[in-house]
């Protein structure tokens, strides 16, 4: 069996278990952004921690079903079951990283904004540090002209996988907060040391909620 056949049946047997589990918790949502407003005008990139994934794949197709979705998926043997299971939510993917496929990943991303789509980003993957922005959202937000839309995740109860990130999988009948926070606008930089700054400024808005 080849790893495309092997990564579509895992996400066939998979996404209904994800469903079912899904279908149990209890959503609390927080809107700075006023995102569940009509589309704004401006392309928006949603920005979370690659740990909180599984749970924003079913934020997108339950809360924003009228809006289409693309997310960056790593190249990875585990990237292809990712990308498999996110297209089963009706979500995009474009495969590539920061460190692999990267100008080509840019590209694609660029030219799926100019084509409507909503862009979702897990600015520290695909391999971590774990809560480290990468600069490819700074710089995709600089040539899209898009607005970051930093999103965070709390559950009440999960579990934590042994990853270089703690992937997180809600247990079932968890509380799960979503906050939209205020949209982060990434102005044009003209050296390093002001990219650096817009970097770090906006890893800053993404940590997480509660200490880790």
């Amino acid at each position: 069996m080849t790893p495309e056949r092997k990564a579509q049946l895992a996400a066939t047997l998979g996404a209904p278990l994800l469903r079912a589990l899904f279908a149990t918790l209890r959503f609390e949502i927080t809107d700075r952004a006023q995102v569940l407003a009509p589309v704004p005008e401006k392309p928006l990139l949603w920005v979370f921690w690659h740990n909180r994934l599984l749970i924003m794949t079913h934020v997108f197709a339950h809360f924003f079903p009228d809006r289409r979705g693309a997310t960056l998926i790593s190249e990875s043997k585990d990237g292809a079951i990712i990308a498999a299971l996110v297209e089963r939510f009706g979500i995009r993917p474009i495969r590539g990283s920061s460190s692999r496929g990267g100008a080509r990943s840019l590209i694609e991303m660029k030219r799926a904004i100019e084509d409507g789509y909503v862009m979702a980003i897990t600015p520290d993957g695909p391999r971590g540090p774990r809560y480290h922005l990468n600069p490819g959202v700074v710089k995709l937000a600089q040539v899209t002209g898009g607005e970051v839309l930093p999103v965070h995740v709390e559950y009440s109860r999960c579990w934590r996988l042994k990853s270089w990130d703690g992937f997180m999988i809600p247990k079932p009948f968890a509380t799960v907060a979503i906050t939209f926070d205020t949209v982060h606008r990434v102005p044009p930089t003209a050296d390093e040391m002001e990219f650096e700054a817009q970097r770090q400024q906006l890893e800053q808005k993404l940590h997480p909620q509660r200490g880790e």
